[in-house]
């Protein structure tokens, strides 16, 4: 089972202020443990909403819609890919998860479970996805 644990943004992360020496050592060190767990797929932060762009869908046209975006609550400011055996195990990891700006700011994280290839219905549509996704393993 994936899970993602999703940093949300704040209105620091989103002007780009990057962490303190002492944050990046406590994140360092907690991915560390999910390393030598065996359970961590990715994780990286995300560069603010100013630098990004969205593309809109609507009546089979496509809008490009330039950042920054307003609700920085909204937004996403990393995140931590885990594969783990169980919701319960994935929900310690996350428990244990470092307040993502600090312990005396304000922050958030959600947690996600991922679709696995199993959870759709079999079709030549999803052989070619599992071909694409056998081909980068």
């Amino acid at each position: 089972m994936r899970f993602m644990i999703i940093v949300k943004a704040t209105a620091t992360s989103e002007a780009g202020v990057m962490p303190e020496e002492s944050l990046m050592a406590v994140m360092g060190a907690y991915h560390e443990e999910l390393a030598k767990a065996g359970v961590l797929l990715d994780a990286t932060g995300l560069r603010p909403s100013s630098e990004g762009w969205r593309i809109q869908y609507s009546k089979g046209q496509r809008r490009v819609i330039d950042g920054p975006f307003a609700e920085t609550k909204e937004l996403i400011a990393g995140y931590t890919l885990i594969q783990v055996r169980t919701r319960e195990e994935a929900m310690e990891w996350a428990r244990r998860f470092p307040a993502p700006f600090g312990e005396q700011a304000e922050g958030e994280i959600e947690v996600r479970q991922l679709f696995e290839w199993d959870d759709f219905e079999p079709g030549p549509a999803l052989d070619r996805f599992r071909e694409l996704d056998a081909g980068r393993h």
